[in-house]
């Protein structure tokens, strides 16, 4: 072949290959377009088979499906189960008993019946009894008690309740984010495959035509396997990141959120979902502990009613079949019983001591979520800041990778580069490419958490 023909060539595939530069980067002149390449990793990750589109559809799944609120709402029914026992300790109680008995043993014997004497069997060979008693306690200090603490107790798990739902409402919004990022990583991935593939098809043309070295070759390949690896690692990071909202959502398989969706009103919608607190301590996992400290307080004053005396009003029915002579077969009785506790061994001071402890423990438990509920506050505040920054930095840093790879390029086209210079640059606009999507759906997260980090959830 004549010099100047494969040098016109040459030339040609040098155009082609400096085809690549980033959209978003100016040009000083309009170049022809990359080489198309086939490849079977090319093909998107397939649709979930369920997506949602909205957060109320989010919410709905939630609502169905989760365990973890399932759990919380059942938290709830069993402290106003509780409630129920306490107000039984002040109510009134009824006992009914019957027995039938029949001694095997018996031995003749004489009665007295009315006016005359009668033989009998001692003791009597078949008889029946029955009893009804009834307690209605009249003084009960320590039932009382309790009665006030299990409707504390209820509100606590009602409070617990509310924080779950907050707490699964950051969980589902941080899933949702966590998939549309895992989606534009791999689209990215993909876009950065089918380049490196270009590249590479550039690069064995120009070898083929004496234009380039085996070197080069290699390096392409490089680069081209690198990108099939991230390429890889994505794909499986976008279907994890599918399972994690499909168990967000209570679903066991993968839940994906269609390309359409509006990511960006997630604040929006979580905004008229859960109210913002007035301060730390009106959020409701703070505001749990607070009443678990009361709790804890009553539980010390119950041990106190220990050593109280009880009062209760009995009274009593009882009939029997057997011939009571000049008794009645039915008694009727009206007890009041006074109840003093003097000794048991001890126990109920060291439920005191017990008791006190308990109360210690939760008030630490309550300064310590404090402080933590305060710090976390805080620092979702600053993160959206910070997240502004990250990506406005995570910006400058891929347009100037992508100005780096035009000019890498240019350079290259004109004999001054080598192929290493050209491959970095392309590595390095990749990375910019997919850090940059990352800084800008933290920022999402981020105002997302800002919200949900003070706030309660009553939907």
């Amino acid at each position: 072949m004549p010099r100047i023909m494969r040098r016109s060539l040459v030339a040609a595939l040098f155009t082609s290959l400096f085809a690549l530069a980033s959209p978003r980067v100016a040009r000083s002149q309009e170049l022809p377009p990359a080489p198309s390449v086939d490849d079977p990793m090319l093909v998107p990750v397939a649709r979930a088979a369920v997506e949602v589109k909205t957060w109320d559809e989010a919410l709905r799944h939630v609502r169905a499906r989760s365990t973890e609120l399932q759990t919380a709402t059942l938290e709830v029914m069993r402290a106003e189960a509780q409630q129920r026992v306490a107000l039984a300790g002040a109510l009134p109680s009824i006992t009914g008993t019957g027995a039938y008995t029949h001694n095997i043993i018996t031995n003749p014997g004489f009665q007295f019946a009315g006016s005359g004497v009668a033989p009998v069997r001692v003791p009597f060979p078949d008889f029946l009894t029955g009893q009804l008693s009834l307690v209605q306690p009249v003084l009960a200090l320590r039932a009382w008690n309790q009665i006030g603490t299990s409707n504390i107790a209820a509100d606590a798990a009602r409070l617990s309740f509310d924080d779950a739902k907050r707490q699964i409402a950051l969980s589902v919004a941080n899933a949702i984010v966590g998939v549309v990022t895992a989606e534009r990583i791999a689209e990215l991935n993909r876009t950065g495959l089918r380049n490196a593939l270009a590249r590479f098809e550039l690069t064995a043309r120009r070898s083929a035509l004496g234009g380039g070295t085996g070197l080069d070759v290699v390096r392409a390949r490089q680069d081209v396997e690198a990108a099939r690896a991230t390429l890889v690692a994505g794909d499986e990071t976008l279907r994890q990141a599918r399972e994690a909202l499909g168990l967000a959502l209570g679903l066991p398989q993968q839940v994906g959120v269609p390309p359409d969706a509006d990511i960006s009103g997630l604040e929006k919608d979580a905004r008229a979902t859960c109210r913002a607190a007035g301060n730390v301590d009106e959020r409701p996992d703070v505001a749990a502990l607070r009443t678990r400290v009361e709790v804890a307080h009553r539980g010390v004053d119950d041990v106190k009613y220990q050593f109280a005396p009880t009062i209760n009003l009995q009274s009593g029915v009882s009939t029997t079949t057997v011939n009571t002579g000049v008794a009645p077969n039915t008694t009727w009785n009206v007890q009041a019983v006074l109840s003093v506790p003097i000794w048991e061994g001890g126990a109920r001071y060291g439920n005191l001591r017990d008791a006190h402890a308990q109360e210690a423990i939760a008030a630490q438990r309550l300064e310590a979520g404090r402080r933590e509920a305060t710090i976390q506050v805080a620092q979702a505040q600053r993160g959206v800041t910070v997240a502004d920054d990250r990506r406005r930095v995570a910006a400058a840093t891929r347009d100037l990778a992508a100005e780096n790879d035009r000019l890498t390029r240019v350079s290259y086209q004109e004999g001054r580069g080598t192929s290493l210079e050209l491959i970095t640059a392309a590595q390095a606009l990749r990375e910019a490419e997919i850090q940059l999507a990352l800084r800008d759906f933290e920022l999402v997260r981020a105002r997302v958490l800002a919200v949900l980090a003070l706030a309660s959830c009553p939907w």
